[in-house]
């Protein structure tokens, strides 16, 4: 069962939509104690860094996911916003700290000439680790869907599991342990993103 928090920002219903088509049994969870009952969970997100973060902890949210992720070690996917909360801090809408899971720091997209911003449609995510947990059954290469307009900056080269070129190389995925993060849609990127939400739901070992 795959638990997808729902703090109010997230397309929630594109998720279950896939997860469904893929036979996965899925929740949608709203309040912090179906945390603990949690076996595997998904943050979503769709909307400004600051103002998600807020949501997470004035809904209470925070410390029950800290403790299932931390203590727990229970599985989670960011998708998106989802991934770049992971971070220590963030500046979209103001400074605002993240959970701080992954070392670095989320930015907006620096402007280059002849690529938009914000970064929209499909693209390629070059995969570069050997044990791509999230990529298994994929090629050394993938294209996914994006829509945003910041960054995870990683300060640790070794979280990133996957980068994309938008005029500027940026870290498409991450994992740490139980830790894992999309900046793509792996929910609207057909063949393949279907591929990383059922690597996902079948996980059960450290990467």
């Amino acid at each position: 069962m795959i638990s997808i928090v729902n703090y109010g920002m997230g397309n929630i219903k594109s998720i279950q939509n896939a997860l469904a088509y893929l036979g996965i049994e899925n929740e949608v969870i709203s309040s912090p104690e179906q945390v603990a009952g949690s076996q595997k969970l998904i943050l979503p997100g769709v909307g400004s860094f600051a103002k998600a973060m807020g949501n997470i902890e004035r809904l209470g949210f925070l410390k029950p996911i800290n403790t299932a992720v931390l203590m727990r070690k229970v599985p989670i996917l960011g998708i998106c916003l989802g991934m770049q909360l992971f971070a220590e801090s963030g500046d979209e809408d103001g400074p605002k700290d993240g959970f701080g899971w992954i070392r670095g720091h989320v930015r907006r997209i620096s402007p280059k000439e002849g690529f938009k911003v914000p970064h929209i449609g499909f693209n390629t995510a070059y995969f570069s680790r050997s044990d791509n947990v999230l990529f298994e059954g994929l090629e050394a290469r993938a294209d996914f869907y994006f829509v945003h307009s910041y960054v995870l900056n990683c300060s640790c080269e070794s979280d990133i599991s996957s980068w994309t070129d938008n005029g500027e190389r940026f870290a498409s995925s991450i994992c740490r342990e139980n830790v894992f993060g999309t900046q793509f849609h792996p929910e609207k990127s057909q063949h393949s993103g279907l591929r990383v939400l059922k690597n996902f739901a079948s996980y059960e070992r450290i990467c």
